[in-house]
């Protein structure tokens, strides 16, 4: 467990969504913890020591309202209820009990994204926040220009970083060849067609030795994407 790593307990009985809420925000870069024996949440609380907790209201063996009790004792870490349970009695009894929000089920799993970011930033100073993004393992540094894997710094040149930064700011998405000619050109570092694929190619091969294989992908036609 690392102590600069961001970490998340999920509180959910129903596996598929404890499975969709860790993979997705595993690939944001957190250390995510979930329940396996119910009988011991705190137990697991305990151990892990999460900066943030999303926690459902019906669970086995006691209500989700027990155990954000239980947390407020000995910890101010962020509470997120999620639950199809939203009327206003258990929204009320969610926050008196010491939760920070509450969100419905069927949630959007990008608003859900903000809250959790707005709330770690808000809460916690992790090495200037704004200067630092990760995803899917990959940590990057606007402040100093640099890239890590791991706490591994990679060597990149100037383009390689540019093409990485442009790509982190749109995870998930397509950002097309054009646009990131645009903007290796808006910082006087003009790339034309051929030297952009070179420059990916081997951006891939870096992240390849670094452990990150297809962290690049391309969509044909269209672009690239993270």
């Amino acid at each position: 467990m690392s102590d600069n790593q961001k970490r998340l307990f999920i509180v959910e009985d129903d596996e598929t969504i404890a499975s969709l809420l860790a993979e997705h925000f595993e690939a944001w870069g957190m250390e995510v913890f979930t329940v396996g024996d119910f009988s011991r949440v705190m137990e697991t609380f305990d151990a892990c020591r999460p900066h943030m907790v999303l926690m459902d209201i019906s669970l086995p063996v006691r209500s989700g309202f027990f155990y954000c009790r239980e947390m407020r004792k000995s910890s101010d870490a962020p509470i997120i209820f999620i639950s199809s349970a939203s009327d206003n009695m258990n929204i009320l009894t969610a926050i008196n009990t010491g939760a920070d929000d509450f969100i419905a089920k069927p949630f959007d799993l990008a608003i859900l994204t903000a809250k959790v970011q707005a709330l770690m930033r808000r809460v916690y100073d992790f090495s200037s926040p704004s200067d630092i993004s990760e995803y899917g393992g990959l940590t990057l540094n606007t402040a100093d220009a640099t890239a890590s894997v791991g706490g591994e710094k990679l060597e990149l040149t100037r383009n390689e970083y540019r093409i990485l930064s442009v790509l982190m700011a749109s995870p998930g998405k397509i950002v097309s060849r054009d646009t990131l000619m645009e903007k290796l050109w808006a910082t006087d570092s003009f790339v034309d067609e051929n030297a952009l694929s070179v420059n990916v190619t081997r951006l891939r091969r870096k992240l390849e030795a670094a452990g990150l294989p297809d962290f690049i992908k391309t969509r044909k036609g269209m672009g690239y994407m993270i």
